[in-house]
């Protein structure tokens, strides 16, 4: 349960809400079958959390350009992003997401604490 201990150290150094956030994470500091279920929990929702975060990625800062990803008026040296640019996220994506899930596949257990 290292991994546990390592996000409850972080989450508690937070200054003035460190307790309340460590306490609605985990219930408490003991770990027993409802902290497991929100461990898990969270453990399996992360890796959508993260596409959704590619794919806002991927529609919106590259509508603007590399160098203006908040769409500020500044057209000094501007590039736009060619459609070249968004398919070699994807594709990047899909390489990424395949060589995990082929690691994943043959080995369950390869990435377990």
């Amino acid at each position: 349960f290292w991994g546990a201990t390592v996000i409850t150290n972080l989450l508690f150094s937070i200054p003035y809400m460190g307790n309340l956030l460590t306490t609605w994470l985990w219930g408490n500091f003991s770990v027993g079958k409802f902290t497991l279920m929100r461990f898990f929990s969270f453990h399996f929702i992360f890796p959508f959390i993260m596409t959704v975060m590619i794919l806002i990625h991927i529609f919106f800062l590259h509508q603007k350009g590399s160098n203006n990803p908040l769409g500020l008026n500044s057209n000094l040296d501007k590039l736009s992003f060619s459609p070249l640019f968004v398919l070699k996220d994807i594709m990047g994506y899909m390489m990424c997401f395949s060589i995990f899930m082929s690691l994943t596949i043959i080995n369950p257990y390869l990435f377990m604490d």
